[in-house]
């Protein structure tokens, strides 16, 4: 087999791009053999600077510079200091962005929205898991990348590493869905489990941000923040529903008494952050992000502390429950290797 190698640019250092970088290298062979395809970084960025090589970067180098706290604008003879993420996408040759930057969607999407969008008007096919570029821009993005021959992939925004949007975007074609569920969070459900077992909510906040689950600003996920987001990109990408973030009825789960949870956990019930888009009589959709008591036999019902869910009602293929078991970030990271072979693998 003839193998193909692919040069990326990587933006988003985090631990999702670590993630990535280390499974990228764990593969090598995998990849190889089983694919006949090779993966090149070649440039990677962080909040602070840059790093650029043609001939590639050397992905331990990478990850030990952050690890240690520093930027990848200090990786000997290849580093760049104060130079910005899309500076460097503007100048590369490579054939891949991957985009991994905070979601930021207070700040318009920034910085992975004008990195996205100088990759695609360049020629290069874009992954990521940022839900705020896609939330914020989602025609415009999918036009550019049609415009310019390129594909845009972005199934990690939604649900970890569950599969939801290829199921029903690929999958589920030719049917009208007439609702989705979704548990979309995975870090809610953990803190209301706890908050079952009778865990104050302050202790239960701290075990979650020491998991890592959690950021320090609590209120992105536990306001709802996160759950709509992916929501609205349901909407988008699946439905083809174009949704904004105004246009959810949210509610997040600060205000659900600690007693409320464990009554229902006595009754046999568990709480989650669901996320429903619901048809109505014109064809258009409702959408609501809030706190439900699911029972038992609700095909979300029996979601553990690290499951995420997500339930296709349809006219034609009945309704579809996908469920995913995510401990670690591990998988979130992976589909982005995923969305690559999407773009690279052809059956």
């Amino acid at each position: 087999m003839d193998e193909r190698t692919v040069d990326i640019v990587l933006v988003g250092v985090g631990n999702l791009g670590r993630r990535l970088i280390k499974l990228l290298a764990d593969k090598v062979a995998y990849l190889k053999t089983r694919y006949g395809i090779a993966f090149r970084l070649i440039g990677v960025a962080d909040s602070r600077g840059v790093a650029h090589d043609p001939a590639g970067l050397d992905p331990e180098i990478v990850v030990r510079i952050k690890n240690e706290g520093r930027s990848v604008g200090e990786y000997p003879n290849a580093g760049q200091m104060n130079v910005t993420a899309t500076e460097l996408v503007r100048e590369v040759k490579a054939d891949l962005l991957c985009e991994a930057s905070p979601v930021h969607l207070k700040e318009g999407g920034e910085p992975g929205l004008s990195c996205i969008r100088t990759a695609l008007s360049r020629g290069m096919h874009v992954v990521t898991p940022n839900k705020g570029p896609i939330v914020l821009a989602y025609q415009e993005l999918v036009d550019a990348a049609s415009a310019h021959g390129v594909k845009l992939r972005f199934d990690g925004t939604v649900a970890g590493g569950l599969p939801a949007l290829y199921l029903g975007m690929r999958d589920l074609r030719g049917a009208i869905i007439e609702r989705i569920e979704a548990v979309p969070n995975v870090v809610t459900g953990y803190i209301l489990d706890l908050l079952a077992e009778g865990t104050r909510w302050e202790d239960a906040l701290a075990r979650a941000q020491e998991s890592g689950h959690l950021e320090a600003d609590p209120s992105w996920d536990v306001d709802g923040w996160d759950a709509t987001a992916k929501l609205v990109i349901l909407a988008n990408a699946v439905l083809g529903f174009p949704a904004k973030l105004e246009d959810v009825k949210q509610e997040g789960i600060s205000g659900i008494s600690p007693k409320k949870i464990r009554s229902e956990a006595a009754r046999g019930q568990v709480i989650r952050l669901l996320a429903v888009a619901e048809r109505t009589k014109d064809g258009r959709y409702t959408l609501y992000v809030g706190p439900k008591a699911l029972p038992t036999n609700h095909p979300l019902g029996r979601l553990g502390s690290y499951e995420l869910g997500v339930v296709y009602y349809t006219d034609i293929y009945g309704t579809i429950t996908a469920i995913i078991d995510e401990p670690t970030p591990l998988p979130s990271a992976a589909t982005m290797l995923r969305d690559i072979l999407d773009i690279y693998i052809v059956d």
